[in-house]
């Protein structure tokens, strides 16, 4: 795993394109082109069914799902590219690209498999396309890695951590508000959870903040041992002193050379 953490930003402040993913959305781009002209049995083959994949072991729908967009709202793809080009170019030039690959599908496969799980137990069994259970996983990394990016949220800059909150939020409260909505909100909140999992299982968190707590606790005892020792040294000086005048010799004044060094020592 790369361990540069160079800026992915151009000169006018846009990410780069970066290989992965400019071959991702290309697959989703032409996967798109494909489902107008095949019509509804492309999709269908191809969509994640929880059915089918627990009772026919069509296991592939857990991953071809992710490169299928609802062909009637072209927002579904435009939106789900964009966040993977903001914020998925800086994450592969920080992992590499089969690092970042790799994490990409386990959030994608991962946001799946909840689904399938969620069939299981009695929760719903419809088919569900799109790349979004991944985005989420990667704006999930990207404020785990860059918590203080700020991000122009509309209008509104607000830190990269507090965004993936407040999307996080808002697709926790859709998940039991809007059942019926048509947009898969838990595969949202799979993608999250399968990333950050992953994430601190391999050791992918940053720990700058533990580390910088740790150094100055450091500081704070080497401190705390130079004040003892200085407290313990003053003692010992105090009481060689207290039964009489220095024995040593004296400088013009009547103090002595061991009073001036321990002076000069103590300033």
């Amino acid at each position: 795993m790369s361990r540069s953490y160079r800026t992915s930003y151009s000169s006018i402040g846009y990410p780069r394109w970066t290989r992965a993913v400019k071959i991702i959305v290309l697959v989703c781009s032409i996967t798109f082109l494909v489902q107008i002209i095949s019509g509804r049995a492309f999709t269908a083959n191809f969509a994640l069914t929880p059915a089918d994949v627990t009772q026919n072991f069509y296991i592939w729908q857990l991953v071809t799902y992710i490169f299928l967009h609802d062909t009637g709202n072209i927002l579904h793809i435009l939106f789900n590219m964009l966040g993977l080009w903001m914020f998925g170019s800086e994450l592969e030039q920080t992992w590499g690209t089969r690092q970042f690959t790799r994490f990409f599908f386990v959030c994608g496969v991962g946001a799946g498999l909840v689904m399938v799980f969620l069939y299981l137990i009695g929760g719903g069994g419809g088919s569900t396309i799109g790349a979004s259970g991944a985005v989420y996983g990667v704006l999930l990394a990207f404020g785990m890695l860059f918590p203080d990016r700020i991000i122009y949220w509309i209008i509104f800059p607000i830190p990269a951590k507090y965004f993936v909150m407040i999307l996080g939020g808002i697709a926790f409260f859709s998940t039991f508000m809007t059942s019926n909505s048509g947009v898969a909100h838990v595969a949202h909140l799979g993608g999250m959870l399968c990333g950050y999992v992953y994430m601190k299982a391999n050791g992918m968190v940053r720990r700058r903040h533990r580390r910088r707590i740790s150094i100055g606790m450091k500081d704070w005892y080497g401190q705390w041992q130079r004040r003892r020792l200085r407290r313990k040294f003053e003692v010992y000086y105090n009481r060689r002193h207290s039964d009489g005048p220095s024995n040593g010799p004296r400088k013009d004044n009547g103090e002595s050379t061991d009073d001036e060094k321990w002076r000069r020592w103590k300033n």
